[in-house]
């Protein structure tokens, strides 16, 4: 419940802050925020902490706290927040309706590379699946992925054609919330050309990496593969965090 109010605080003054609620750029004090969403000071700290930590807000020691103004002109495609880090809850779709068609669904015997990925023993069996991931039925993302058996045994081609992190927090009481992600460029090949309506000469983004649940477990081994018009991202970083 605190997570959810705390959440909802997050969405709420991310929506004042892209209308231009705070021309100034300047946010209310805590104790202004409590009161206009009824609720204690500890969910508005908590709030404010996690949008300081995604770089949307900063605070002036002795002055407040501020909009990041560069925030406001971001234009990536992700905004990693809340729970879970599933492309679903973290693409930003800007009105477009998102879909997801999954084209391939196996159980198959991981190889020694994906079996150190995900900390398997010989004989243990993975989910594997290709998901082509769309905006307004077109698509922008091609998604491998594999997942241990053990880990989500009910996972079926039904959950794999919605979220399968969001299937992971309500049906399993987990989160998948951690990740080592290497990113890249590379020319686009058979595959993206003709899943992305890509032309020979364009490239794709290429994501690849760990995802992890809460208590450290790897869960998925994943390769995403964009189309270029959608491989932008902003970062924000605090060295003394």
């Amino acid at each position: 419940m605190a997570d959810l109010i705390y959440q909802k605080i997050i969405e709420s003054l991310k929506k004042e802050i892209d209308s231009g609620a705070f021309p100034d750029m300047r946010l209310p004090d805590e104790r202004s925020l409590a009161e206009n969403y009824h609720v204690s000071r500890s969910s508005i700290k908590r709030a404010l902490g996690n949008m300081s930590e995604q770089g949307i807000i900063f605070k002036k020691r002795g002055a407040g706290t501020f909009v990041n103004p560069l925030y406001l002109k971001q234009d990536s495609y992700f905004n990693y927040s809340g729970k879970n880090l599933g492309i679903t809850d973290s693409f930003k779709a800007n009105g477009q309706k998102p879909g997801i068609k999954v084209l391939s669904f196996d159980v198959i015997r991981p190889d020694e590379e994906l079996r150190d990925n995900l900390f398997l023993n010989k004989g243990e069996f993975v989910y594997a699946f290709k998901r082509l991931r769309l905006l307004d039925e077109v698509p922008f993302m091609v998604e491998t992925g594999y997942i241990p058996i053990k880990l989500a045994p009910e996972l079926s081609e039904q959950v794999a054609s919605e979220s399968v992190f969001n299937y992971v927090e309500s049906e399993l009481g987990k989160e998948v919330n951690k990740t080592y992600l290497t990113i890249s460029a590379q020319p686009s090949d058979e595959e993206g050309q003709k899943l992305l309506n890509l032309k020979n000469t364009e490239p794709v983004g290429i994501m690849e990496g760990i995802f992890f649940l809460n208590d450290g477990t790897p869960f998925e081994f994943s390769t995403m593969k964009l189309h270029y018009k959608y491989f932008k991202y902003d970062s924000f970083v605090d060295l003394d965090r």
